[in-house]
């Protein structure tokens, strides 16, 4: 099985969390950032060879020494937090 294969249902899940809450703009700033700091130190981590991946799993497709598919995390969280976290425990419609 390839990352990509286990990614896809996180990922359905996160997109269809981001379009119940329609909160577009905070969702690309949190992705935006979660991203970029993924690709950071995710290249640190695999250039001190602190992780690996193996290559049957992986697409192929690389920024620097990061596989695409270990981005999916990060934006898996940036679709499902902010739409879950500014309404915890309040109505969806109440504005505050």
């Amino acid at each position: 099985m390839t990352y990509l294969l286990i990614s896809i249902p996180f990922l359905i899940v996160g997109f269809a969390f981001a379009l119940w809450r329609r909160q577009f703009l905070v969702t690309a700033i949190v992705a935006t950032v979660l991203i970029a700091l993924t690709i950071i130190f995710d290249n640190l981590m695999i250039w001190a060879e602190l992780v690996g991946y193996g290559d049957a799993q992986r697409l192929g497709l690389h920024i620097g020494l990061v596989p695409v598919e270990d981005l999916f995390y990060a934006l898996v969280v940036a679709l499902i937090v902010p739409a879950v976290w500014p309404h915890r425990g309040r109505p969806a419609n109440e504005d505050s």
